[in-house]
């Protein structure tokens, strides 16, 4: 049985996007999605990392575009404001005198 939740993607474009769920009362994950198994170097025994197994219980890729959502146009992206430091917004090391 499928779990639905709507979510917001922004890669490729942004969109809503209707996606599945891990299931509650799985079991193995404890309805987290996955198991997280830590790992340690053969030759020292310390902390090496994290491997995660993705569970049974639901599939990452099930996702369905509901709604594409417009960019910003040009005009009104965000430019860089540390190029010129007294340009609105922007700020400076320099006293005010």
């Amino acid at each position: 049985m499928l779990r639905l939740r709507i979510q917001r993607a922004t890669w490729p474009r942004p969109a809503l996007i209707l996606t599945d769920t891990p299931r509650p009362d799985c079991p193995q994950c404890d309805g987290d999605g996955g198991i997280e198994e830590d790992y340690g170097d053969n030759e020292t025994g310390e902390y090496a990392g994290t491997h995660w197994y993705a569970c049974t219980c639901w599939n990452e890729t099930r996702r369905w575009l509901l709604l594409p959502l417009p960019g910003l146009p040009r005009r009104l992206r965000r430019r860089r404001r540390d190029a010129d430091p007294w340009a609105p917004g922007g700020y400076s090391d320099e006293p005010p005198f």
